[in-house]
């Protein structure tokens, strides 16, 4: 079975057969303040946004988190940001992921979940690709390997 069919496959798994909400309407504006920096999505007009909500907990985050910032090394300069949201509780073991696993992306931590919760979000990790005029394109549930070449060319191509 080809890579392709598979991919389809899994997309029907994780959507159940209909579209993801928000998919195609505009992403909802928010601003996250931690206690090292204020973000907001309003701040990123005109860039791509891969807006991912993770956890140090979480398996499939701590898998995915590699080519995360790998993906973000490569096409930062293709005007593609992502904004790691953490939805981790514990301040400590936030800062010592990010310091042990090398984790150099745009990251705040949301311990109280409400941006996740905007977005409809309870599955880690979820990612949100949202457009350069400010529309969702896409939602990824479970990790992804952000160097695929079939994911960076849709990255490529917003």
């Amino acid at each position: 079975m080809s890579l392709s069919v598979l991919a389809l496959l899994a997309l029907w798994g994780c959507y159940s057969s209909s579209r993801p909400s928000r998919v195609g309407s505009p992403a909802p504006d928010f601003a996250i303040h931690d206690d090292e920096r204020s973000v907001s999505l309003s701040q990123f007009k005109g860039q791509v946004v891969v807006l991912n909500f993770w956890a140090t907990w979480c398996p499939p985050c701590i898998e995915e988190m590699p080519s995360l910032v790998q993906m973000q090394q490569r096409m930062k300069t293709k005007g593609i940001t992502v904004l790691a949201v953490s939805i981790d509780v514990d301040e400590n073991a936030y800062h010592e992921f990010l310091k042990l696993h090398g984790v150099n992306l745009l990251t705040v931590r949301d311990p109280d979940q409400k941006t996740a919760n905007l977005y409809g979000s309870f599955r880690w990790p979820e990612t949100y690709v949202i457009d350069r005029s400010g529309v969702v394109r896409r939602k990824f549930i479970g990790a992804v390997d952000w160097t695929e070449p079939d994911v960076l060319d849709f990255l490529g191509k917003l």
